[in-house]
């Protein structure tokens, strides 16, 4: 390809594209480089890459020479960019890769930054996983959720849903988003647990430079990045009690005080929160603020364990398979019997993602058009033999007490049937629990 056409490209695409020489100097910066960081490419050439991205990641963690110096790949990197025009925040998607010389030496690296600003923050999988029919369900519970949550999803109002691990509050909460008037904004993701307390309120609220020792530059936090936006709070229930003070405040006033900080923050942040604990008994634990409870309590959906929707199970299964089989270029179509009995009677205590991680077990080892015991996780392979032994001994019951209803009970009549001796047969009834009424 001409250098030309080369250069036309770089320019029209909406990717952030900069390449560095080894030493991290600013080789290359194209247009939509400078949309993204506010700085010129004329001031970007030639400067130290650190001095250009004024990024969350350029102190711990540069993705570049990281790049570089293990020669791999680094992708899904989040970021925060401090613009100089106007020293707005802007989060970015980084990925960077080493550049080779003619002789496969190192001799640079190149960075690519996509905006999750004004809508570009709706990755692929994100669009995609943002209609009602990607929470798979025809159950009424599925329904009643549904129903409530349409009607909450264009407003303004905080969503609290319940329910247990792998039951897919996080795929409701980005469904949620994606259907309301605030879908072309972020929708920034937190997880409670995750953290620790100190750690969890800079990154909740962030923090101004100087503010702890380490705190060189201004650091926004999730609530300024969701600006305009929505904020997921996962495992809300995990939250300290010192900070729900401080998350109280910012769903009655829209305003808080970063770490350090004098002047307050406002914001216009919708709250979608999720916990699989009931936050009715973590506030009779006092584990959980009264208070809190009622301001996030607007809206409350419950998601159901697997076990109590069986009837999805089949639809569940259909849609996986569906979806490897474009993945992986196969053709599973069907299970042996056996094998969809256990699948459809199993209770999955992990819910819907144990049967997702059990079916992607299965599909990779499967290498025909059916989904046998074999290709099951060792525990459910398990389940099956158990399943064929049961089902062995249900049929031999039954078949046993016909003979002797035949026989009137007559254990030597019905031991002449059936070819054994009595004591055999006795000892055949007490295995399988079976006497006369």
């Amino acid at each position: 390809m001409h250098p030309t056409q080369l250069n036309l490209i770089m320019e029209s695409i909406s990717l952030g594209v900069l390449a560095m020489d080894r030493h991290g100097r600013v080789t290359f910066f194209n247009r939509a480089a400078e949309q993204i960081t506010g700085v010129s490419r004329d001031k970007a050439l030639g400067r130290m890459c650190g001095e250009v991205l004024k990024s969350t990641l350029c102190d711990e963690y540069c993705p570049v020479l990281r790049a570089m110096e293990t020669g791999e790949e680094q992708s899904g990197l989040e970021a925060v960019f401090i613009r100089q025009r106007g020293r707005s925040v802007v989060p970015v998607r980084v990925c960077a890769s080493p550049l080779y010389d003619e002789d496969g030496q190192v001799c640079g690296g190149v960075e690519t930054l996509q905006s999750l600003h004004l809508g570009s923050h709706l990755d692929k999988q994100d669009q995609e996983a943002s209609r009602w029919e990607d929470f798979i369900g025809e159950s009424p519970q599925v329904r009643r959720i549904f129903d409530t949550l349409k009607v909450a999803a264009p407003s303004k109002v905080t969503v609290l849903i319940e329910g247990n691990t792998g039951t897919g509050k996080d795929l409701l909460a980005q469904i949620v988003h994606f259907n309301s008037p605030r879908a072309h904004k972020p929708l920034i993701k937190v997880n409670c647990a995750a953290l620790p307390e100190n750690l969890l309120e800079s990154e909740l609220f962030g923090y101004t430079r100087g503010a702890f020792t380490g705190a060189e530059r201004d650091k926004p936090g999730r609530f300024q990045l969701a600006d305009g936006g929505s904020l997921f709070l996962d495992e809300i229930s995990e939250l300290p009690l010192s900070l729900q003070a401080k998350l109280l405040r910012v769903l009655e006033e829209q305003e808080f005080f970063p770490l350090g900080a004098r002047q307050v923050t406002k914001v216009n942040v919708r709250i979608l929160a999720a916990s699989n604990k009931p936050l009715d008994r973590q506030v009779e634990r006092g584990l959980f603020r009264e208070d809190l409870y009622y301001r996030l309590n607007v809206i409350k959906v419950t998601v159901p364990a697997l076990k109590e929707r069986r009837e999805d199970i089949p639809l569940l299964i259909r849609r996986f398979i569906q979806h490897k089989n474009v993945e992986n270029g196969t053709y599973i179509c069907r299970f042996s019997p056996e094998t969809l009995n256990v699948l459809l009677n199993y209770d999955y205590p992990g819910n819907v993602r144990e049967l997702e991680n059990i079916l992607e077990h299965a599909c990779l080892l499967c290498r025909g058009d059916v989904i046998k015991s074999h290709h099951l996780p060792r525990d459910l392979e398990e389940e099956v033999a158990s399943s064929l032994e049961h089902e062995g001994s249900h049929r031999e019951k039954n078949e046993l007490i016909q003979v002797l209803d035949r026989h009137n009970w007559n254990q030597t009549q019905a031991s002449a049937e059936l070819g054994i001796n009595r004591t055999t047969l006795w000892r055949r009834m007490k295995r399988l629990g079976i006497a006369k009424a």
